[in-house]
Formats: structure tokens, C-alpha cells, sequence
């Protein structure tokens, strides 16, 4: 079994017990995009009527969240937080990790 097919299975036996809370590290990590995608519609329907907390380093997998808050590296401490569109008007560190991670998987020109 691979690590994404467990990272599936951990994600339906989570949404099975229909927790208050779901926490999530990670989730779509060692998936492909194709899969990735199935987990984000899931979450979006999975998140509603619950607290949801996302740690991702992939920004795609949170940009659907409520609230949004961007923890700095080194110090560990808030740089930035709101929804995705507050984040992106706020031309910060959000948007440019949001650019670099688009700019690693659109075809050169």
C-alpha cells in the first residue's frame, strides 16, 4: 500500500466518525493532482457544520478556508491572516508563496 493510498484511508476513516473537529496535517501531501482534487472536494463538503484545522504547505488545499493564518518560519509567530482573498490583497508573503508554488507547475512559455 502507498503512502497516498494510507493518506486516503486516514482521510475516510476520519470523515467516517463525523468528528466535531478534524484536523488535518498535511492531508493531501503524497497524493497526485488528480487525487489531490477528489480530497479538496471532500474537504469542502466535509468542513461544513465542523471545525476544520489544515496545516498545508500546498496553498490549493486551503484557499477554501474560512479563515487563513500564514505562521512565519523561523519565529513560529502570525505574519499574516484572513481569508484567501484578504490575503492575496494584501500583496504579503500569502500571495508570494501563492506564486511560487504556480509558478513550479505552469509550463515554460
Amino acid at each position: 500500500i502507498s503512502i497516498g493510498q494510507r493518506q486516503l484511508i486516514a482521510f475516510a476513516r476520519a470523515l467516517i466518525t463525523d468528528p466535531k473537529i478534524l484536523i488535518l496535517d498535511e492531508a493531501t501531501s503524497s497524493v497526485d493532482p488528480y487525487t489531490e482534487t477528489l480530497i479538496q472536494d471532500a474537504l469542502n463538503k466535509a468542513r461544513k457544520g465542523r471545525t476544520t484545522i489544515i496545516i498545508a504547505h500546498r496553498l490549493s488545499t486551503i484557499k477554501n478556508a474560512d479563515h487563513i493564518i500564514v505562521l512565519g518560519a523561523e519565529k513560529h509567530n502570525i505574519i499574516e491572516e484572513g481569508n484567501h482573498e484578504k490575503l492575496l490583497s494584501l500583496n504579503g508573503k500569502y500571495k508570494r508563496l501563492l506564486e511560487m508554488q504556480y509558478k513550479d507547475i505552469e509550463p515554460d512559455t
